[in-house]
């Protein structure tokens, strides 16, 4: 991502003028996004300035039937479409990466703009994709890439843009949650509430995506970049998912006052030596029952955002489904077309602070340990012993009876990540320590 230095102004075709849009692809998103084009084709071209043109479609396969498009607009040579004079925003619906980026960096290079719902290629290839824009002076939008209809990409590039950002955190997968939120609610296996999930369409056919933290993550890379001023990448931030959660997890959260979300959280650290630096990382955390992200329940998202100015503000709704990211993707298609009818561009990337990316152990953390201790006497300060060792602090400690063992659950203050996960594997080596069976952190 660059500094958005812009070499011309684009003048704008003038009012009234058609603006030619291509699609690429036709799956649940793409049917949606032609319908609503359809549908309300009137007030779109008054909220423009001028009447959008569907000029085609690329599909993969012409054999399969495409209800309600003209068979007249269909193409399986998405580049040949892209490269139409008659074209001026393609729409990218298709997902995956290399095979989009191939198709968005020509689109671009050719001097389209470009309205993408795609967040692992904009997590992957944002930098490079915006510099493209930024060398055709057109616009890439992607506000459909994270949360789909909460407006949290326009919110941070537009809303935000002169305060400073401490912390975004959020629940961006509508399948976790629903997971998580059907064993918080009927005491549901984490295997009997993704069955349901994937009865009810909310989980893929292989989730591993979705329950390994993967699509949370690459829009936790999108958000950091953004809030942060600061190129992230997938691959930059930390990532664990939810398939170890247990119901004896979820119990023992409610017990202590918690639910169990998996949140990404992005934020600006610093060191002893004041320097900055940025964190962005996804895994199941303890949200107490009082903060608002711990009320988001189904397939709901949420956006935390923490800012020096504004304070804190909270962006709900839908995050997923082909209507609610069909609708981001004709927002940010309406302020394309706008543009290309107007002039000007919108905002772009802005990379200025360049701040390093912090080594996930370097950041603080807390821990909540579920362990099977011996049940005899000593066994306390030897597990206290070796959290001091590392000078890590206890605020709770609870032991409960377990058959034959004792169960001890630890919460700890803050400390540095690799601190903490090197006291857990120390633990797991003590001779008074039978099993640690739970490791989750708090928020």
């Amino acid at each position: 991502m660059t500094d958005n230095i812009q070499p011309t102004f684009n003048p704008g075709k003038g009012a009234g003028e058609p603006v030619g849009i291509a699609i690429l692809g036709h799956g649940t998103v793409g049917t949606e996004v032609l319908r609503l084009m359809s549908e309300h084709s009137d007030p779109l071209a008054h909220r423009i300035g001028g009447p959008l043109e569907l000029k085609g479609v690329a599909v993969s396969d012409l054999s399969k039937d495409r209800a309600g498009v003209d068979p007249s607009l269909l193409t399986d040579d998405a580049m040949s479409l892209i490269n139409r004079d008659d074209v001026d925003i393609v729409v990218e619906v298709i997902g995956g990466i290399d095979y989009p980026r191939e198709l968005v960096l020509a689109a671009l290079q050719a001097g389209k703009s470009v309205v993408t719902a795609n967040k692992a290629l904009v997590a992957a290839h944002a930098d490079e994709l915006a510099e493209a824009a930024d060398a055709a002076n057109v616009d890439l939008y992607f506000e459909a890439a994270v949360a789909a209809a909460i407006p949290v990409v326009s919110m941070l590039r537009r809303s935000l843009a002169g305060d400073q950002i401490e912390r975004i955190s959020g629940i961006v997968n509508g399948t976790t949650n629903f997971i998580l939120d059907a064993m918080e609610s009927t005491g549901a296996s984490y295997e009997d509430a993704l069955a349901e999930a994937t009865r009810l369409g909310y989980a893929e056919a292989d989730p591993t995506a979705d329950v390994e933290g993967h699509d949370a993550a690459s829009k936790a890379a999108i958000l950091a970049s953004l809030g942060f001023h600061t190129r992230v990448k997938f691959t930059d931030v930390y990532c664990e998912g939810i398939s170890k959660i247990t119901a004896d997890d979820i119990a023992a959260a409610r017990n202590a006052g918690f639910v169990i979300k998996l949140l990404a959280i992005c934020e600006r650290i610093s060191d002893a030596n004041g320097q900055e630096a940025v964190s962005a990382r996804v895994h199941p955390t303890l949200v107490p029952r009082e903060h608002p992200l711990a009320s988001v329940n189904e397939s709901y998202n949420a956006i935390f955002v923490e800012a020096e100015a504004a304070g804190r503000l909270m962006f709900y709704g839908n995050g997923a489904g082909g209507n609610p990211t069909a609708s981001a993707v004709l927002g940010d298609l309406v302020g394309a077309a706008r543009n290309k009818v107007h002039g000007g561009r919108a905002p772009g990337e802005n990379t200025y602070a360049n701040l390093p990316i912090a080594d996930f152990g370097s950041v603080e953390t807390r821990y909540h340990i579920d362990m099977e201790v011996e049940d005899r006497t000593g066994v306390l300060a030897e597990v206290s012993a070796t959290f001091a060792s590392r000078g890590i602090s206890l605020k709770t400690v609870r032991q409960e009876e377990s058959g034959e063992h004792a169960r001890l659950i630890v919460v700890t203050h803050g400390a540095l990540e690799s601190d903490l996960a090197a006291t857990v594997e120390e633990l797991k080596r003590s001779p008074g320590v039978k099993a640690v069976d739970s490791v989750i952190r708090l928020f």
